[in-house]
């Protein structure tokens, strides 16, 4: 069953004692504000013949374009439900809204954990939220699967073993794109514009790191907050440094203004954006198809809004889910194509579990993954777990859009052996 998201509003990071104050108005308010579906969601008898997931996403806030994730993964286990759940079991899939906001998605992860008695978090948005709750859920023992993260700090097995990632690493997609300058560009100028976050500052760190002594060849970075209102400055800026290539590290909507920016001043590096933002319908169409041609990205998932997956039988049954599960304005959302392949794969970790749904062993089978391929990635990409590797997606392809769809070039990349490009 699914829930309709809650909406709760916090966002400062001042003093501890503040944040403490917060985390105490977050829990009053998430009492006092759950939805009416949400709430008679949660108050239903738990049940040994189902498997209750927890999650927390931004729905609204500064990030809420990535809510269709959560979207999307709750609209796969109503279809996983009404095919008869998970060996026997249905799936109760409740989904919190913490705006971004680090406190709100602790004190949400503990409601869930206590008060809705979870057997896993799945999925959870972001670096700071995953952060803030990975001590309180490895504490208690409990899964936090598949985190919507790709920083290395969140898949860290030796020091907390029951917390896990699944995308690729942000840090060696930076890598990525500097070894693309290495092998293609190796004297051109470059300029960088980075999100000044968690996120955006891994993969500028990526970046670095692969530059290595190209780095002086980087005329100016210059960091952008999620809202800022000087893009059009930022890029007049970059433009004025005569730079042969512009790395754009952010999300889809922004990436979209900076690309068309880019072409209102008659300025055409080359452009090369982070996966995130490598989406057509998000990103590419809303800045101009003409104006988007020739962008460089990194991709391990189909892009539902590319023409080339047309005839391909697994987009044909994510264009089926869309319309019976998830019937959405638009069904070209990457983020929700995310949402759907990390769904499919807590499903096949569920399904190993037979019927043995233990938080140890839903944690031990997560851990023993092998070459599973989830339905919407691309070709050759593969997800492998042990109990010693918590990176489960570790393979890229680089992609160039040519105005219509993304072509991929080069051979799969292996991003945890990033020092040395594929050829």
């Amino acid at each position: 069953m699914r829930t309709e998201p809650t909406s709760l509003g916090a966002n400062d990071k001042m003093s501890s004692m503040r944040v403490t104050g917060r985390l105490l108005f977050a829990l009053i308010a998430a009492l006092a504000s759950l939805g009416a579906m949400s709430q008679q969601h949660a108050d239903q008898p738990t049940s040994d013949k189902e498997i209750r997931i927890g999650n927390v996403m931004p729905y609204s806030g500064p990030l809420s374009e990535f809510g269709a994730i959560g979207q999307a993964e709750a609209a796969y286990f109503d279809m996983i439900n009404a095919r008869g759940g998970i060996n026997g079991r249905k799936i109760r899939f409740i989904t919190r809204d913490d705006n971004s906001d680090p406190a709100t998605a602790l004190e949400l992860t503990r409601n869930l954990v206590e008060k809705d008695d979870v057997h896993l978090m799945f999925g959870a948005f972001g670096t700071p939220g995953n952060l803030a709750t990975r001590w309180y859920l490895n504490e208690k023992k409990i899964p936090q699967l598949f985190v919507a993260s790709g920083d290395e700090e969140l898949s860290r097995a030796e020091k907390f073993p029951w917390t896990m990632g699944w995308q690729p690493s942000f840090r060696s997609e930076g890598r990525i794109y500097a070894n693309y300058i290495q092998a293609y560009y190796p004297r051109k100028k470059i300029v960088v514009l980075w999100q000044n976050d968690q996120f955006g500052r891994v993969l500028y760190k990526g970046v670095q790191e692969g530059l290595g002594d190209l780095n002086r060849h980087v005329l100016v970075d210059i960091a952008f907050d999620i809202n800022d209102a000087h893009l059009d400055g930022h890029v007049s800026i970059l433009k004025r440094t005569g730079a042969d290539i512009f790395v754009f590290l952010g999300v889809p909507s922004t990436a979209s203004q900076v690309i068309k920016l880019a072409a209102s001043l008659n300025w055409h590096p080359v452009f090369i954006v982070n996966d995130a933002s490598a989406s057509i319908a998000n990103a590419m169409a809303p800045a101009g198809l003409e104006n988007s041609a020739g962008v460089i990205s990194a991709a391990f998932l189909k892009d539902p809004s590319d023409p080339a997956w047309k005839d391909d039988s697994a987009m044909k049954d994510w264009f089926t889910f869309m319309d019976k599960y998830h019937q959405v304005e638009s069904t070209n959302n990457s983020a929700a194509v995310y949402g759907y392949a990390a769904a499919e794969a807590l499903t096949q970790v569920l399904k190993q579990c037979g019927d043995d749904v233990s938080r140890e062993n839903i944690m031990r089978q997560a851990a023993s993954l092998k070459g599973f391929h989830p339905s919407v990635a691309l070709p050759d990409i593969r997800m492998s777990t042990s109990p010693g590797n918590y990176l489960p997606i570790r393979q890229m392809r680089l992609v160039q859009f040519d105005g219509r769809s993304w072509q991929p070039f080069g051979d799969v990349i292996e991003t945890a052996f990033t020092e040395g490009m594929a050829r």
